[in-house]
C-alpha cells in the first residue's frame, strides 16, 4: 500500500490526472463540477482526481470529499504533457508525484494470476 500523509492508498484505487492546468480559485465545488462536466468523471466515485496549476508547482486532488494542496518550495512537479482528458496513474506513481519525484520512473510490476491446478 502506498501512502501520502493522511491518505492511505490501496492498489485498487483509481488515480486520474487531469492533464490541462486549472484555476484553483474554482474551489472544491468548481473542481468537482469540472471533473463531472469536462472530464466525464464522477467526483464521488472514490477515484482520486488530480488537478494541476499552470506553473506546475501546486497540486490538488479531489475524491469528492477530500481536497489536498501541496506547493514545492523549490523545483516543480513533473507533469504529463498538457492535453485534453485524463490519464491514469498507479497509487505508487501518485505518491511519487506528490513528493515531487519523477513518477514516470515508478513502474507497477505485472503480477501473474495463479492458474487453477487440475
Amino acid at each position: 500500500m502506498s501512502t501520502i500523509p493522511g491518505l492511505p492508498l490501496s492498489g485498487s484505487v483509481r488515480v486520474l490526472i487531469a492533464a490541462k492546468p486549472v484555476d484553483f480559485r474554482k474551489g472544491a465545488d468548481g473542481l468537482a463540477a469540472l471533473a463531472k462536466e469536462v472530464l466525464a468523471q464522477d467526483p464521488f466515485s472514490g477515484a482520486i482526481i488530480v488537478f494541476r496549476a499552470k506553473r506546475a508547482t501546486a497540486v490538488w486532488d479531489g475524491s469528492g470529499l477530500v481536497l489536498v494542496w501541496k506547493r514545492l518550495e523549490e523545483g516543480a512537479f513533473k507533469w504529463p504533457p498538457i492535453m485534453d482528458g485524463v490519464m491514469r496513474l498507479s497509487p505508487a506513481q501518485l505518491a511519487a508525484l506528490i513528493e515531487g519525484l519523477d513518477w514516470t520512473r515508478v513502474h507497477v510490476p505485472e503480477i501473474a494470476r495463479p492458474q487453477a491446478v487440475q
